[in-house]
């Protein structure tokens, strides 16, 4: 064996832990009765150590220098793995292991206090949690810094999506920010001429709602054959690339929650599905990051799903499953129920332009946090403030304010801007989609996603990480991320 294919093995054991690590998560979420919570931690914390330990031992170190002193292999695809096993090690040999597993055990328990803080509306009782969790990322993102040749926050940064960096997304928010300003008001203004929506009248069944979702699925192009579609508090994707896992929370007052979120996670899921296979369990295999995936999830939920060609095949599907009165389920009717603008607290529930207020003030709040400028205890008065500044509404409690998203409550520091930036390239990579390929709207009147995902699978799905999120978005679209696409996309949709 060479040193690059003693590496390609190594990375293969790592990518597994990390594997079977998604899958107990994925159980900690859907399955696992409450009672199970600390020892899923520790075994969560004892394969992040293990990964940790292979990831940094001294032998990957030299196998990566001999591979590299041998020149960088001829493939393109071999020569990125390589960049990016490096940058692994980079990072892994950055943190101990005591700290790594640390993380893991505090991450755990502070999410398990956070869902019954959430539910009693009491930032209070997790405060404590969470004030450790943030210690713990401040002590990581300074241990990561100098390694990388990083500020801390664009440390974490970096580990959500390669290459992004603070000072990138600052201007591009500040922009937004002055867009919305003026463009917000205009849009009420506008959807207050137009007829009032009529929402249908349940109640929705639990199993008709989750039936119509795994159809949904699979019209979309979801193999179940290699997925599963499961209940959580909060949605999300996890699992393999062979072993997808998507999940949806069900409300019997209102199918609608159900309905976008597994379209949502949906366009997660084929993304993992569409990764290279040569690669698998190679770093260039993987997700191009997380603003990458978020715009495959927003542009099959937001630039597919939520047009008018889409709406007019779903909304007879909804008919055909609930009954009652057809009117709400006319495709008119279905755009002013989820094409709506309206300011509201909760960021998963948010429309597609006031979306990213939510995002901003979350990545000017972790900022803070990391930077030590804003203490835990703090939080909840520093997001009323800031989402008052943002939208002009006041939180009316913390479940509705800083309690209801998992990531800080998890570790997840730097992932926010993600969504963002993955709105404005999931409009940016529909736009040249539809210059491309003939009949992408008049398919998705017919409820077919295929002209459109064979686009995504070669321009976007098959690069796995061999191009960075700009580079990508530049090979696929002519030009890097250009948020002008998604003001275009707003203005269209929303002001004409």
């Amino acid at each position: 064996m060479t040193d690059y294919d003693r590496l390609t093995a190594r990375f293969t054991r790592i990518a597994t832990l990390g594997e079977a690590s998604s899958v107990l998560g994925w159980d900690a979420a859907t399955m696992m009765p409450p009672g199970g919570g600390a020892a899923r931690g520790d075994q969560l914390a004892v394969l992040a150590g293990l990964a940790h330990s292979l990831l940094s031992a001294a032998e990957l170190g030299d196998e990566l220098a001999a591979a590299e002193a041998a020149g960088e292999p001829r493939d393109p695809w071999r020569a990125a793995n390589l960049r990016l096993m490096r940058h692994a090690y980079v990072r892994a040999t950055a943190l101990p292991r005591d700290l790594v597993e640390a993380q893991a055990r505090a991450n755990s328990a502070c999410e398990k206090v956070w869902r019954e803080a959430r539910r009693a509306a009491d930032f209070a009782r997790v405060c404590k949690p969470l004030d450790e969790v943030v210690r713990l990322v401040r002590e990581a993102a300074a241990a990561l810094a100098p390694a990388l040749g990083l500020s801390p926050y664009d440390a974490l940064m970096d580990g959500f999506q390669p290459g992004l960096r603070a000072a990138d997304v600052v201007p591009v928010f500040a922009d937004y920010e002055r867009f919305l300003r003026r463009a917000l008001p205009l849009a009420e203004e506008r959807q207050a001429r137009q007829p009032a929506p009529v929402r249908p009248q349940g109640p929705f069944p639990v199993a008709a709602q989750e039936a119509l979702c795994r159809r949904l699925s699979e019209r979309l192009g979801l193999d179940f054959n290699h997925a599963r579609l499961d209940r959580s508090a909060h949605p999300f994707s996890g699992g393999t690339r062979t072993d997808v896992r998507i999940t949806t929370r069900y409300d019997e007052a209102d199918f609608a929650p159900a309905v976008l979120a597994v379209v949502h996670e949906t366009g997660h899921a084929l993304y993992e599905r569409g990764l290279p296979p040569a690669f698998d369990r190679q770093p260039v295999g993987e997700a191009a990051g997380m603003a990458t995936h978020e715009s495959q999830s927003l542009i099959v939920e937001m630039q597919a799903c939520r047009t008018d060609g889409f709406l007019s095949w779903l909304g007879p599907e909804l008919h055909a499953t609930f009954g009652g009165d057809a009117a709400p389920y006319q495709p008119a009717n279905l755009a002013r129920l989820w094409r709506r603008v309206e300011r509201g607290f909760i960021r998963v529930d948010a429309d597609e332009m006031t979306y990213p207020a939510h995002v901003i003030l979350r990545f000017r709040l972790e900022q803070a946090m990391v930077a030590g400028e804003l203490a835990v205890a703090n939080l909840p008065a520093a997001w009323n403030e800031g989402f008052s500044e943002l939208l002009g509404m006041q939180p009316p409690d913390d479940s509705r304010g800083c309690l209801q998203d998992i990531h800080w409550y998890d570790g997840a520091f730097g992932y926010f801007p993600s969504y963002t930036l993955g709105a404005m390239a999931a409009a940016q990579l529909m736009a040249a989609a539809r210059r491309e390929v003939a009949g992408i709207d008049a398919a998705l009147g017919r409820g077919n996603l295929s002209p459109l995902l064979g686009w995504l699978r070669l321009r976007v799905h098959g690069q796995g990480s061999l191009l960075g999120f700009d580079d990508l978005l530049r090979a696929a679209t002519g030009k890097p991320l250009d948020p002008r696409d998604f003001e275009a996309h707003l203005t269209a949709r929303y002001l004409s």
